[in-house]
C-alpha cells in the first residue's frame, strides 16, 4: 500500500514520536508499505511520521544515493536511539519528500552509533560513517520531531519562508501522493 506522504506544516512532523510497544503490531507489513512508498516518491529514505503515523519506525535503502559503497544498504529501524554522535561535521546538501523541491547544505557529525531493532525484533547496536550515518540521522531527527531545515541559519530560514508556507498550503510540484495540513 502506498501512503500519502505528509506535507510541511502537518503538527505531526514536529511531534516526538512514541515507542511501539505493542506485540501484535504488523510492522512488517508497515514496513514493506513504508518500503513501497518511499520508492515510488524516489526517496532514500522515509520515517513514519512522514506518513502521518507518530512512531519510533523509519525505513531506508541508500543504494540509489551511492551505488557502490551503500550498496545493499537497506534498512528498517524501530525503536532507535542515536547513542553517540561524533567526528568532524561535514556538510552535504538534503532534501525530504515532505519538503519537495528544497535542497540545502546541512552540516552533521560523520559518525554514529545507534541502538534499534529490524522488523523481526532482533536487536542492534551498530555504528556507521559518512553518507550512511548522515541518511540515518536524518531520518532520526524525523522521529524526533526534527526537520532538516531546522539546521539552516535564521537568514536562510527566512529566504525559505514563503516557500515553505507554499509547501504547507498544497501550492508546490510533487511527483508523488502528497497530504497536506488541513486548514
Amino acid at each position: 500500500m502506498i501512503y500519502s506522504i505528509v506535507a510541511y506544516g502537518d503538527p505531526v512532523l514536529r511531534k516526538e514520536a512514541e515507542d511501539i510497544t505493542d506485540p501484535n503490531f504488523d510492522v512488517k507489513k508497515l514496513a514493506s508499505d513504508m518500503f513501497e512508498t518511499m520508492y515510488s516518491a524516489h526517496g532514500v529514505g522515509l520515517a513514519a511520521p512522514q506518513i502521518g503515523k507518530p512512531i519510533r519506525m523509519f525505513v531506508l535503502d541508500g543504494e540509489p544515493m551511492d551505488e557502490e559503497n551503500l550498496k545493499g544498504f537497506k534498512k528498517v529501524f524501530i525503536n532507535p536511539t542515536i547513542l553517540e554522535e561524533d567526528g568532524e561535521e561535514w556538510g552535504f546538501e538534503e532534501g525530504c519528500l515532505s519538503i519537495p523541491g528544497i535542497n540545502e547544505e546541512v552540516f552533521r557529525p560523520e559518525r554514529i552509533k545507534i541502538h534499534y531493532f529490524d522488523e523481526n525484533w532482533k536487536e542492534y547496536e551498530e555504528e556507521y560513517t559518512g553518507i550512511a550515518a548522515r541518511i540515518i540521522q536524518h531520518e532520526y531527527d524525523h522521529i524526533e520531531g526534527v526537520l532538516f531545515i531546522d539546521y539552516l541559519s535564521g537568514l536562510k530560514k527566512r529566504m525559505l519562508k514563503g516557500r515553505l508556507t507554499n509547501i504547507s498550503k498544497g501550492k508546490c510540484e510533487q511527483r508523488y501522493k502528497m497530504r497536506f495540513p488541513k486548514k
